[in-house]
């Protein structure tokens, strides 16, 4: 029977959530308590190139600084420990060689446009006796002659594993068959395979048990975290596929001290900083996107799910993994410009202006302030407040007939203000000039 591991990367791949900021206490008892929950690889945090050594945070210049975290040796059972370096911002110089104590395991991965450095990386790595796991970032990225290079490049290397990396959370159960399939017929048998997935379709744990299920030729490897613990919409939550192990592959995970870790340490964090599936990361994978293209999207308030839907959908096949803020930029602006057509109505506006005085009040404090109160005094008109619509009008009666109106109206923002309006004796308020209290 193939030999199955259990790796938790919530120091690691969790820390994007706080910024790997865990607090030297906390952290040593995270490790402790998945220790002592039998898990068996911890992965305690990242090899990158910063600036000084903060011991209250797991991203550090060397092997000997992340080796603090660990507990003594006596109380490690049979839990063995990594790191994980990108080539792009790791100098492998900084790696000191393994001296039979401490990080065992050291992960390292590359994008797709620089896999061929990766691979000399990972050479490096390995070099310096450590057990190494190549996990190139965004398999589903690669077509299948791709991934056969990258093979056969690993089988050369030849390392402790190898791990299929859903980085955009776009892997369906086929496409697990397939590149699993692959993997297990072209890698070494002695590879162990690895497989780290992401929630962005709410699979995660569905296609984790599907893979542990799977008879290969190989030993395998599964990450999680606590639970689910990284960047929105997070990993695979370690106490379900813990628990998958002991129910149905004779393993012993103590569960009640993953719920520990999980209630003294990562609650709080999810109080202050949720993560978990939502639509826009959902459509992010459905285009095997990075991420950032979404959460960019969302970040402008005005679009729906559908708008991001349509935007994501428009994203160029170069520009998928590595994400470029001008070039979205450019999409949404193409996109607004398409989809609002508005010239009509800005013609209009102009032409109902004309010789008129139009004060417009942006949202905010200062309204309600003495400036405010006697900015809308000096006004030569009166003024409505619609306290339902954030909303204040003056509009000259002279040009404003009660059939413009409506057409003014027919805004979905204005409907109710201007319905409201119309059908009020409060009518002869609308005056000599315009002014809008623009709804925030």
């Amino acid at each position: 029977m193939a030999d199955v591991k259990l790796l938790d990367c919530t120091l690691r791949d969790g820390g994007y959530i706080n910024d790997w900021h865990w607090g030297l206490g906390s952290a040593r008892r995270i490790i402790q308590s998945l220790t002592r929950a039998g898990t068996d690889i911890v992965e305690v945090g990242f090899l990158r190139n910063v600036d000084g050594y903060d011991p209250d945070v797991t991203v550090c210049n060397t092997i000997e600084e992340l080796n603090r975290l660990l507990p003594p040796e006596s109380q490690r059972g049979h839990t063995i420990y990594s790191g994980m370096a990108m080539r792009s911002n790791y100098d492998i110089s900084k790696l000191s060689p393994y001296d039979g104590h401490g990080i065992e395991v050291i992960r390292i991965t590359a994008h797709d446009y620089d896999i061929r450095d990766g691979m000399d990386f990972a050479r490096e790595v390995k070099a310096r006796g450590y057990k190494l796991s190549i996990n190139p970032i965004n398999i589903m990225g690669y077509a299948d002659k791709d991934l056969l290079w990258i093979f056969d490049q690993v089988n050369a290397i030849h390392p402790w594993q190898f791990s299929i990396v859903d980085t955009f959370g776009s892997m369906r159960r086929r496409d697990l068959e397939r590149i699993v399939s692959l993997a297990d017929h072209n890698l070494a048998p002695d590879i162990r395979l690895g497989l780290h997935l992401h929630e962005n379709m709410a699979l995660s744990f569905c296609l984790a048990q599907e893979f542990l299920d799977k008879p290969l030729l190989r030993d395998k490897t599964v990450d999680g975290s606590l639970n689910g613990m990284g960047r929105t919409p997070g990993n695979l939550p370690i106490e379900l596929v813990a628990d998958y192990c002991n129910e149905n592959l004779n393993t012993h995970y103590d569960l009640d001290e993953i719920m520990d870790a999980i209630q003294d340490h990562i609650a709080p964090i999810k109080g202050e900083s949720a993560w978990g599936y939502s639509p826009a990361y959902f459509l992010s994978a459905r285009f095997n996107l990075h991420r950032n293209y979404a959460e960019h999207y969302l970040h402008k308030g005005d679009l729906t799910n559908r708008d991001i839907n349509h935007l994501l959908a428009a994203i160029a096949p170069g520009k998928k993994t590595a994400f470029d803020a001008a070039y979205a930029d450019k999409l949404y602006t193409e996109y607004k410009n398409r989809r609002i057509d508005d010239e009509a109505a800005l013609a209009a506006l102009h032409t109902a202006f004309a010789g008129k005085r139009v004060l417009i009040l942006a949202p905010g404090a200062t309204l309600a302030a003495d400036e405010g109160r006697i900015i809308k005094s000096c006004s030569s008109g009166d003024s409505f407040v619609s306290p339902q619509d954030n909303f204040v009008c003056c509009i000259s009666a002279k040009w404003l007939s009660k059939k413009k109106w409506k057409t003014f109206a027919s805004s979905k923002k204005n409907r109710t203000f201007a319905s409201r309006l119309l059908s009020q004796k409060d009518k002869h308020l609308i005056h000599s000039e315009l002014i809008f209290h623009c709804p925030g």
